[in-house]
Formats: C-alpha cells, sequence, structure tokens
C-alpha cells in the first residue's frame, strides 16, 4: 500500500490550501483515513480523521471550523482542505491509513499502517 501526499506550500496568514493524498495498493474504500501535522522539533499531531464512508470524522480542536477532511472512495483519495492558515499551522503534513476497524478515535499514530511521505506547509505572517 503506497500513499502520496501533495498540495503543501508557502502561503500567507489567512490563505487556503488543499491537500491531496492518493492511495494504491489496498482497499481505500475500507480504510479509515487521517491526516497528521508535525511541526519541526514537535510531536505528530492529529489534525483530522474520517471512517471509510465518511459519516465519522473528527478534528483537533485547533483546525476545528478551518479545515475540512473529505474523501472520494472512487477515486482513493482523501483530501484536507485548509482555509484561514495560521503560523502555527507551519508543518509538514502526513496522510495515514488505518486498515483495521474503527475503535473510536482517529487521534493516535499507533492506529494507523500506511504512512504517506508527507508535504510541507508553510504559513508566513
Amino acid at each position: 500500500v503506497q500513499l502520496q501526499a501533495s498540495g503543501g506550500g508557502a502561503v500567507q496568514a489567512g490563505g487556503s490550501l488543499r491537500l491531496s493524498c492518493v492511495v494504491s495498493g489496498g482497499l481505500f474504500s475500507t480504510y479509515s483515513m487521517a491526516w497528521f501535522r508535525q511541526a519541526e522539533g514537535k510531536a505528530r499531531q492529529f489534525v483530522a480523521g474520517l471512517n471509510w464512508k465518511s459519516d465519522i470524522i473528527d478534528y483537533d480542536v485547533a483546525v476545528k471550523g478551518r479545515f475540512t477532511i473529505s474523501r472520494d472512495n472512487a477515486k482513493n483519495t482523501v483530501w484536507l482542505q485548509m482555509n484561514n492558515l495560521k503560523v502555527e499551522d507551519t508543518a509538514v503534513y502526513y496522510c495515514a491509513a488505518q486498515a483495521s476497524f474503527y475503535t473510536g478515535t482517529f487521534a493516535y499514530t499507533h492506529l494507523y499502517d500506511y504512512w504517506g511521505q508527507g508535504t510541507q506547509v508553510t504559513v508566513s505572517s
């Protein structure tokens, strides 16, 4: 299973970016998917997650109301729409896939079986 993340870049505060993650080689339509981020010198942190049919969605409190996670099982793709970006959103963003059943939370890195390579998001003031 391979995850290919893209869409990162450099924007000014208040701007928007849309990250994409294409999954190949697995059963994407059965996976829970999530986005995490890792700022320099910090641990990887949960950003947003959703289950296989998008009826369970969760966000970290820091991004709720600004970010939207979505997926299209026909395209094996999950997106993260990021609006009203803040300097503190600067990080490398990773997509992750959980092949096992949803356990009640998306928030922990150890739940995920597959990871993308990361895409850099830099927000300047």
